[in-house]
């Protein structure tokens, strides 16, 4: 069986696409866990005409506030020996369920299965932006590369994922994650070394639309993805007599150099630019370029633009994390 936790808060207009889409799975023995996320819409009496009709869900009421909370509160009525988890304005494409699940049973214990995503827009024109990112997310996930770009942005997609639950609860599941929790759930995923096991197919459809969650909530905005980041750079990247080395101070390298400050880290800051080196911030003196050339052990946080990159990439240092 295949638990599928769908937490919700007012997702009227689209719950019931969502929800045709999750029952009409050709794979068919699956648990649907609707978790009422204290909605105050018509969502609430959506689910219990469905559950009239499918035994298949289960509808309880979110135990503490927010997704995260919703989502531990599904998982304890989870009987299922495959876990996932659903948005509740997507939608699952018919054979999502039984691809994910055939990538685990192939591939077996200690993987997390993947598929690719697309974004739509139901009520106007979808950004380019969206649609670059899902090309990028969609190119790693066919490559199984996307642990190698996971400083950059969530590369373990939303939703779009199945594990065997005794890997999840090792990994201790949705367990005292942070906001944004998908960001945070993917690196407890790498740093416990579950390995990738990947569909090509597109398996789940993100939907856009003025009231989305990670649009809206102050939880999603991204100064609240570098506390996720600097936390794991310095637990599982930073080694013993590892000198950290801040490359850029733009928004983005100002808003890094500050996380590091707050967790009482020590680091250099150097740029390229001429009209900030010597100068201080946070502090701290901004330093040129040349202190890369030290021999000294190095791990080098990148906050440039790839056009710069290249000469981050060239010069002797191994050890870089691009944060951009």
């Amino acid at each position: 069986m295949v638990s599928i936790i769908i937490p919700y808060k007012n997702p009227s207009p689209y719950f019931k696409e969502c929800l045709n889409s999750i029952i009409n799975q050709t794979y068919k023995n699956i648990q649907i866990i609707l978790v009422n996320d204290h909605s105050s819409d018509d969502s609430e009496k959506t689910a219990i005409n469905y559950q009239k009709v499918d035994s298949r869900i289960e509808i309880i009421k979110n135990n503490g506030n927010g997704i995260i909370d919703a989502l531990n509160t599904g998982l304890k009525v989870a009987n299922g020996k495959f876990i996932t988890r659903m948005d509740a304005d997507d939608i699952m494409m018919d054979y999502k369920i039984a691809e994910l699940r055939t990538l685990l049973q192939i591939s077996g214990r200690q993987h997390i299965s993947l598929g690719c995503v697309k974004y739509f827009a139901s009520d106007k024109k979808l950004g380019q932006g969206y649609i670059n990112y899902a090309k990028w997310l969609n190119k790693l996930t066919n490559n199984s590369k996307n642990y190698s770009e996971i400083y950059k942005e969530c590369t373990v997609p939303s939703s779009n994922w199945m594990m065997f639950r005794k890997d999840f609860n090792k990994i201790n599941g949705f367990s005292n994650l942070n906001y944004p929790e998908d960001y945070d759930f993917a690196f407890r995923v790498l740093y416990n070394k579950i390995k990738i096991t990947n569909s090509k197919k597109i398996t789940h459809l993100w939907r856009d639309h003025p009231n989305r969650t990670s649009r809206n909530s102050e939880h999603y905005i991204y100064e609240n993805f570098i506390p996720i980041k600097i936390k794991n750079l310095l637990i599982n990247e930073l080694k013993n007599k590892e000198e950290l080395i801040l490359w850029g101070a733009g928004s983005k390298g100002k808003s890094i150099a500050k996380e590091l400050i707050n967790q009482n880290c020590k680091f250099k800051w150097i740029s390229n630019n001429i009209k900030k080196i010597g100068h201080e911030i946070y502090g701290i003196i901004i330093e040129p370029l040349n202190i890369l050339e030290s021999k000294k052990n190095k791990l080098v946080i990148s906050a440039i633009s790839s056009k710069n990159f290249k000469y981050l990439e060239s010069s002797k240092i191994n050890r870089i994390v691009n944060f951009y």
